[in-house]
Formats: C-alpha cells, structure tokens, sequence
C-alpha cells in the first residue's frame, strides 16, 4: 500500500516560565493513501500539536521539534523552505482547526478568504476562484450569497462550517481534521462527514480524524490511534483496537462510554489526571492510573509490542506475548 506520511520519533516541546512541556514523546506514525486515520485521547495528549507539526507550524521560541522526522510523499516537511511550505499548506496538506473564532481573518469577507487559498494554489481568475468559494461555502449549507460576510456575522457552528470549506477548497492529497465536528448539529454533521467521504473516494485523500467521539471513529475510520501523553500507546485497525483493546487506557476510554445494551447506564471513567508533561512520570506514562500497574511499570518504560499488526505499548502485552 502507497504511504503518504511517515513520522519517526518526533519529539516536542514548548517552553514557558524555565519550565519545558513535553507535549510529543518519541512518537512514530504511518499513514496510507486513500485511508483514514482516527486519533483519539483526551484533552491534552498531544493530538493537536502531532497536526501542527504535520503541517510544520510549530513556532519558536515558544515551541520547538526537539528531534524526529516527519516525510511526505517521500518529501521531508521539516527541511521544507517557507516558500515550499507556504505552496504545500492548503493544496497538498490541509487542516481543519478546532477552533475557527482564531482560523479566521476578522477583516476579510468569508468570500475573499476561501477564494485567494483557490487563487493561490490553483491556475484560475480571480472571479473563478470567487465563484468556487462560493460554491464551496454552498456544499457546507451557508448559501453562497454570503461570501461578502464578515467572520462575526456567523454564529459559531457557521464559522465551523466555513472552516471546513476553507479546508477542502483545493482538495488536498492528505486532511488533518482537528475535532471538525464538535460544533456542528446533527443534520450539518452528516453532510460534512459525507463531504470528507466524497473527497476520500474521489481524489484518494488521506484523512488524519482527531476527535473524541468514539462513534465517529467506528463509522468513519479505517485505522485508530490511541494518544496519551503525547505518545501513541495503541494502533491497529478500527476492528483490531475497538474489538480487543489492549491497552488499558483505550479500554478505559471504552468503558467511560454507557453501554444501555447491558442495562446499566452508569459510566465508569478513568481515575486520576493525565500527567503533568512537565513532570512524566518516569516508567509508564499511564502507570498512575493503570488498574494493572506492575512494579516494572513505575520504572520502564515500555516498547511497541506487535501482535499480527496491533501494536501496543503495555508492560503487560508484552509479558502476555511471551507466556504464549
């Protein structure tokens, strides 16, 4: 299978006030044409930062990518001029940001920002690239007449909705959907997730889907990344981790969901917080909250362990495998 992306122990950090936040330890990732990747974990795992550093847009002196590699089309993104990387932004590799209150300009029209990403990327007249903006803003449900608008004329699922527009304009080969959906009603939601389909099924695009909705992930994702602590702790096939999770977060992620089929509503969350990234914990990152912890878990940390493809990293899979 052709792979699109390849990210091989990156590592990033952010400073602030002598204090360093680890936010991506060691995180290796492949990604294939034409698939969908979902990436899940909770509120600050690193999910987020992995997508910026995608597109290279970690900014010193703030944040900086440590060590690592990150190759596109064979192509390495971290060695990219600002010229090349300014040409690949929006036409090659596209993201659509969590929160459009910042992704957008305030003092240009709706129209005019959609239209020059199209000017820009694509060999086309002004008035094409207008006239594409509006019909993008038209296949998200915001009638085209209102590409003269300003950002603060849109209530927020809009804005959402307008960013996700922005994205898809030039359809690029690879997508990082940074929680797309998480402002949008139903109805809308269905139209931009049968929007992303189309885009996958027409132009082979790769899809990196980071959300915290389980749901989403089973109905429309090939493969699934389980993130904490700014490390990949498990990987595998939408059917291989939701059908066998391994690890003890992603089954903890599972269990926090109701399941009503049972007859008991109650949730049963994780205990415990994510680790202070500027303080990890020195073995397993997980170890804290580990309802499994073993004396080795609190002192090393543990390496991918591969069963027929799904990885994981577990002190315990790795013991498991062994005994087998």
């Amino acid at each position: 299978m052709d792979k699109i992306l390849e990210i091989k122990d990156l590592h990033v950090h952010y400073f602030s006030n002598r204090r360093t936040v680890k936010a991506v330890n060691d995180l290796s990732l492949d990604m294939q044409r034409g698939r969908v990747l979902g990436l899940v974990g909770e509120t600050g795992a690193g999910k987020t930062t992995l997508a910026l550093s995608i597109l290279n847009m970690i900014r010193a002196p703030q944040g900086k990518i440590i060590s690592g590699s990150i190759r596109f089309n064979n192509t390495d993104i971290l060695g990219m001029s600002n010229q090349e990387l300014r040409e690949m932004r929006g036409k090659d590799i596209a993201m659509i940001f969590q929160d459009p209150m910042t992704a957008l300009n305030p003092v240009l029209t709706i129209g005019e920002q959609i239209a020059e990403t199209i000017y820009k990327h694509e060999k086309i007249s002004k008035a094409e690239a207008w006239s594409k903006s509006e019909e993008m803003l038209e296949t998200v449900g915001i009638p085209g007449v209102r590409a003269k608008e300003y950002p603060h004329q849109f209530s927020g699922g809009m804005k959402q909705r307008v960013v996700i527009a922005l994205s898809l304009a030039c359809n690029p080969t690879l997508l990082l959907a940074d929680e797309p959906t998480t402002a949008l009603d139903v109805t809308i939601q269905a139209q931009v997730l049968d929007l992303m389909r189309g885009l996958i099924k027409t132009n082979n695009t790769s899809v990196l889907f980071i959300t915290h909705s389980l749901g989403l992930v089973v109905e429309n994702c090939d493969e699934v990344a389980t993130m904490y602590a700014g490390e990949i702790v498990e990987y595998g096939t939408v059917e291989q981790v939701f059908g066998n999770p391994l690890h003890p977060y992603t089954r903890g992620l599972l269990g926090s969901l109701a399941d009503y089929s049972k007859g008991s509503p109650r949730l049963r969350p994780i205990p415990g917080l994510m680790p202070d990234p500027t303080n990890l914990p020195k073995g397993c990152y997980f170890s804290p909250r580990c309802p499994n912890v073993m004396p080795e878990c609190h002192e090393v940390h543990p390496q991918n362990t591969s069963i027929e493809g799904h990885l994981v990293k577990c002190h315990q899979c790795q013991e498991n495998l062994h005994v087998e």
